[in-house]
């Protein structure tokens, strides 16, 4: 068992494809084959099920993955270790929720890529529920997260603190009440947005059910259809205020503890950083703020005009 046939052996588990994994590696499919039977009888079990289209791992062949992909991951981490000397440079792979790509990375990325340009930065969108597993996974070097979080392989460092409003058409004058939620449908992000999780505690809490939800992929199209009268969702202030639909929504407070909302920088505990990701670590806590003002009030009330009613406890 060498370096070589473990990665031959994680792409075909992670293509399911014998001929797939030759395409990415860059080998003929036959030494692809030839290895894997090699890894099989130095191993003296089978690690995948043949079938005719595709190539389905043995319950042997789920252990060795898990260690594959540690094996793998440190040998790049020591040849990046050897070689990460002077400026950030190389590939730096990034998940981040879409909200925090429209509202907060903006302002971060063009200073970064000024700073270091040779970083090659690869940035995915995703809910936390499926970013924190894309972390874990070593997919991603890093993600940015909706807390709370608690993982015992993740470190993490808050970033921002967003403030969590309810979003609803600019005809809606006060905060809908329970009744009238019931007539209503929510607009949320698929299931693993904390932000949904957080609509729907609420929710909860004040014994409301609205009349459906109503599932969107971004936060464009949410806020389109909030500002049309076709329901409400919960957002972060900093997102709707930077929003071309902000004068066509109503914004209202929401109590302490459903209007908290830290982001945070995950990434793996094990893993060591490298020069590009503590250069984006470090350049995110410059940016840190300190905690917002308690929703509903004065100050916020001064800053936010539109939103004059009163809080639902």
């Amino acid at each position: 068992m060498d370096i070589v046939s473990l990665k031959i052996f994680h792409a075909v588990a992670e293509t399911g494809s014998v001929t797939r994994a030759a395409e990415q590696l860059h080998y003929v499919q036959s030494n692809v084959t030839a290895r894997i039977k090699q890894l099989e009888a130095s191993l003296g079990v089978r690690l995948f099920h043949r079938q005719p289209r595709q190539m389905q791992l043995t319950p042997s062949g789920e252990v060795l993955l898990r260690y594959a992909a540690r094996i793998i991951r440190l040998m790049e981490e020591a040849r990046s270790a050897v070689s990460d000397q002077g400026c950030p440079h190389g590939p730096l792979t990034l998940g981040t929720m879409e909200t925090t790509a429209a509202s907060r990375l903006p302002a971060i990325l063009p200073r970064y890529h000024a700073r270091y340009p040779d970083v090659e930065l690869n940035l995915q969108t995703g809910t936390t529920g499926e970013l924190v597993p894309a972390v874990l996974e070593l997919k991603l070097t890093a993600a940015l997260v909706a807390a709370p979080l608690s993982h015992p392989d993740l470190a993490q460092d808050v970033v921002f603190q967003e403030e969590l409003v309810l979003v609803t058409s600019a005809s809606c004058v006060t905060q809908p009440s329970p009744a009238q939620i019931g007539e209503m449908a929510i607009m949320v992000f698929r299931p693993g947005c904390m932000y949904r999780a957080n609509l729907e505690r609420w929710l909860a809490h004040v014994g409301a059910i609205p009349r459906r939800s109503m599932v969107f992929g971004s936060f464009d199209a949410i806020m389109g259809c909030v500002a049309a009268g076709m329901g409400m969702s919960m957002m972060p202030l900093s997102v709707v205020q930077q929003h071309r639909l902000y004068g066509a929504v109503r914004i209202h407070p929401m109590p302490k503890q459903f209007a908290h909302a830290p982001t945070l920088l995950i990434y793996r505990r094990d893993m060591a950083l490298t020069s590009a990701m503590r250069a984006f670590r470090d350049l995110l806590l410059e940016h840190h703020e300190p905690l917002p003002m308690e929703p509903g009030s004065d100050g916020l009330a001064d800053r936010h005009p539109i939103m004059h009613d009163s809080v639902s406890a």
